[in-house]
């Protein structure tokens, strides 16, 4: 049997679809040390994670590197997360990061980082699930801690932006192992008895420990069952839950998350100002063109002299008389024409023209016209009309004669 040889880019495809294949390979999670640290105008992070026995080369493309919340220097110690492959072009395995973490975080970094892709890849964080936020809701639902300054200043903000708005507290605890299970409880509460047409969930800042109720699975998916429409806010600017990942809309903080919710009363105003100041001008427009319409309906000869329009119907009937008439004996004329002209036609083939010319129309006895001589003639009477009268004659001879 022949031996197969390999081209370099067969090999290299090779050893690439083995290890893309290995399941191993993907999603592992590798700790080293950042190396020859590049960002290339494309967006895209190259660089290589060494510790004291090995090196491996790696690379974050942009759409991953978009979510980093640090930037990358040599010198740091991570953990990366990716998969395995090859780069044919020159055969070298390298780390395709997904996501990547400083070092000393701990499980925690690495279980968010984990749910983060479980979630993801179900479908949760799609934007397609997301419920549109009420334009101006009449009840909010606020699920937080009765104790911390988050709920204050967003009930304050929401008193003075919206009044209308009913604002119902489910008090919850936001820190701790009971925190997650009593989040998930007011969730389902909130939606089973329909208490608000909007919720706001979350919670001040604090660490990564302190933020993890939001960070939880199951907070996670009673969000994205939730029928209500849900506005996360946790932490301050920087901080990222899953939470915010699931939510229908995320705010950067609680203050932020009550301005979200409600529109500001003092820009409704205005803006029911200008539609009031809109709609007068407008009426004010069409009452005018209504006035000149008026004006110029009053000068219409209907309104000035009513039986005018008659008058003119009358003038209009008798033109239209005429002209009938006139049709009519326009109709009737070539007719006459015709059947004068067929009656010449038909006097000039009348046999009286011809007798009227000297001949005669002879007929026998049983008066059948005679149109040559018969010797069983002779003898017999027969009849000769002429022009004027008619002349009864006696056979006494036949003559035959040759047609000229």
């Amino acid at each position: 049997m022949e031996q197969h040889i390999y081209s370099v880019s067969e090999l290299n495809g090779l050893v690439k679809a083995v290890l893309e294949g290995m399941p191993e390979l993907n999603g592992v999670y590798v700790r080293g040390e950042i190396s020859n640290y590049k960002l290339y105008p494309s967006g895209h992070h190259y660089f290589t994670l060494k510790d004291g026995e090995g090196a491996i080369r790696c690379v974050m493309f942009k759409g991953q590197a978009l979510r980093l919340r640090f930037r990358p220097e040599n010198g740091m110690k991570v953990i990366a997360m990716g998969r395995v492959g090859v780069y044919p072009r020159d055969g070298a395995y390298q780390l395709y990061c997904d996501a990547l973490s400083p070092d000393g975080v701990g499980d925690l970094h690495a279980a968010f980082e984990q749910l983060k892709e479980k979630l993801w890849k179900e479908g949760l964080f799609s934007g397609a699930h997301k419920k549109p936020l009420p334009a101006y809701p009449q009840t909010i639902a606020i699920i937080t801690s009765p104790a911390g300054a988050a709920v204050h200043d967003m009930i304050r903000i929401l008193r003075r932006r919206y009044p209308l708005a009913a604002v119902k507290l489910l008090p919850v605890r936001v820190q701790g192992a009971e925190a997650p299970p009593e989040i998930v409880g007011a969730l389902r509460y909130a939606n089973r008895h329909r208490v608000a047409d909007l919720i706001i969930t979350g919670r001040g800042g604090g660490s990564i420990e302190d933020l993890w109720a939001f960070n939880d699975e199951r907070v996670a998916r009673a969000i994205y069952d939730s029928e209500i429409p849900v506005i996360s806010a946790v932490g301050h600017e920087p901080d990222v839950t899953i939470a915010d990942f699931v939510a229908d809309a995320r705010a950067a903080t609680p203050s932020h998350a009550a301005e979200m919710a409600v529109p500001d009363q003092m820009e409704l105003r205005e803006r029911l100002q200008g539609l009031a100041s809109q709609l007068a001008r407008g009426q004010g427009k069409r009452l005018e063109l209504l006035r000149r319409r008026l004006d110029e309906l009053g000068r219409k000869r209907v309104l000035t002299d009513p039986l005018a329009p008659v008058q003119d119907k009358r003038l209009g009937l008798d033109h239209v008389q005429k002209e009938l008439c006139h049709a009519a004996l326009a109709r009737l004329a070539a007719p006459r024409k015709g059947l004068a002209a067929l009656a010449a036609s038909l006097d000039a083939l009348s046999p009286l023209k011809v007798l009227g010319r000297g001949f005669a129309l002879v007929t026998d006895g049983e008066g059948r016209t005679l149109r040559q001589a018969d010797e069983k003639l002779v003898g017999s009477r027969v009849a000769a009309k002429l022009a004027r009268g008619v002349l009864l004659c006696r056979v006494e001879e036949v003559r035959k004669e040759e047609a000229e």
